[in-house]
C-alpha cells in the first residue's frame, strides 16, 4: 500500500490511497498447471466419439465448450485480476458474460427452430414446361 499526496487546484493535500494485490508465483505455475490440464483434456475430446458412447450427437461439442468455458473463466480471473478487482468491475464481469449466454440463447434457438416451419418446395411451371 502506498499513499502519494495530491494537490487539488484550491491548495488542499488529499491523501490517495492505492492498493494492489501481489500476486505469488506459485498462483501463477498452479493456473499455468489448470490450463495445461484443461488443454490435454480439449485434445481428449476432440480424439474420442462421446456421441456414440453417450447417444447424444452434441456430446462432443459441448464438453468442449465447458472446457473452454472453464479456460476461459481462468484467464479473466487470474491474468485479467478480475478476481482481486474491485466489486463493481466483478459485477461487470459478470454482467457481461450473461449477457453473452442471453445472445448466444437467442441465437442457437433461432438456428435450431428454423425446421420448425415448413419450407416452400422449388418453383414449378404451371403446365409442365
Amino acid at each position: 500500500m502506498s499513499t502519494h499526496n495530491q494537490h487539488s487546484g484550491q491548495g488542499e493535500v488529499e491523501d490517495v490511497i492505492h492498493t494492489h494485490h501481489i500476486i505469488e508465483p506459485y498462483v501463477y505455475y498452479r493456473v499455468f498447471g489448470i490450463l495445461f490440464l484443461l488443454f490435454f483434456a480439449t485434445i481428449a475430446v476432440a480424439f474420442f466419439d462421446l456421441s456414440k458412447m453417450t447417444n447424444w450427437p452434441p456430446a462432443n461439442i459441448v464438453i468442449a465448450l465447458i472446457i473452454a468455458f472453464v479456460k476461459a473463466a481462468v484467464i479473466v480471473l487470474y491474468f485479467m485480476h478480475v478476481k482481486y478487482a474491485s466489486r463493481l468491475t466483478q459485477i461487470f464481469v459478470v454482467s457481461g458474460m450473461l449477457w453473452l449466454i442471453i445472445m448466444f440463447t437467442f441465437t442457437f434457438a433461432d438456428y435450431f427452430s428454423r425446421d420448425w416451419i415448413p419450407q416452400p418446395g422449388s418453383w414449378t411451371v404451371p403446365g409442365g414446361r
